[in-house]
């Protein structure tokens, strides 16, 4: 058995190389290998998160209050037809506060400007609605930022589970590739690690706020996951 382990070290430093993208497993004992394994899944959201805010400024502060009133009731008037299908509908909190505007001349007195806004928050399960609402934000004068944090899938969970899933798969099969090289088998796994996932982010279509932006592909997504793991060889 001594010279068996002998003649399987000696093999793996005389320039044993993987094909393609596998990597030199490390050999930690006698018996063992140790590799990675990668997975990934491709994908395009289906929801979004989506956040809008109106404001007024006026030298009297319920004056301001009154005129972003106006613009969320033109707001909810023009959603009435989607009402029922934003999901954690919220638009309840205003919030005002006054802030300075410099002196045009040297001897005038500053003067205060109060800024009332109120934020309405929700997200959406059906995408076809974006552009509808993003629209009608345009049309009232709300303000936004559209951008691809906001975008998501339903089940990304699953989708990450399913990234694992094939890194653990892949690490079987370089186990099984490396076994057969070395004319023994891949046994059981001795240890294995899991590392985070890979979420880049996509480009979008649009982000600025005029009458003639729409979104016409919110971009694929990919999540990624990787697993170091140490098998028996039989």
């Amino acid at each position: 058995m001594n010279g068996r382990n002998r003649k399987l070290r000696l093999n793996l430093k005389s320039g044993f190389i993987l094909p393609l993208a596998l990597t030199v497993p490390a050999l930690t004992m006698a018996g063992e290998v140790t590799l990675t394994g990668e997975g990934s899944v491709r994908y395009e959201p289906d929801s979004a998160r989506l956040q809008f805010t109106a404001s007024a400024e006026h030298e009297l502060p319920q004056k301001a209050t009154e005129r972003v009133a106006a613009l969320m009731a033109q707001w909810r008037e023009g959603i009435t037809e989607y009402q029922d299908q934003l999901n954690d509908y919220s638009d309840a909190s205003v919030n005002l506060y006054t802030r300075t505007l410099p002196a045009s001349e040297r001897e005038e007195q500053p003067r205060k400007q109060a800024v009332a806004s109120q934020t309405v928050s929700f997200s959406i399960s059906d995408l076809t609605l974006l552009n509808p609402l993003l629209q009608q934000a345009q049309a009232v004068g709300l303000d936004y930022h559209l951008g691809p944090h906001q975008f998501f899938h339903s089940d990304e969970t699953g989708m990450e589970q399913e990234a694992l899933a094939r890194a653990i798969a892949d690490a079987q099969a370089r186990c099984r590739f490396v076994a057969s090289q070395l004319d023994q088998s891949c046994g059981d796994v001795v240890t294995i690690n899991i590392n985070g996932g890979h979420r880049p982010v996509p480009m979008m279509m649009a982000e600025a706020k005029s009458m003639s932006d729409t979104v016409s592909s919110v971009g694929e997504r990919e999540i990624r996951a990787s697993v170091s793991a140490t098998f028996e060889l039989d």
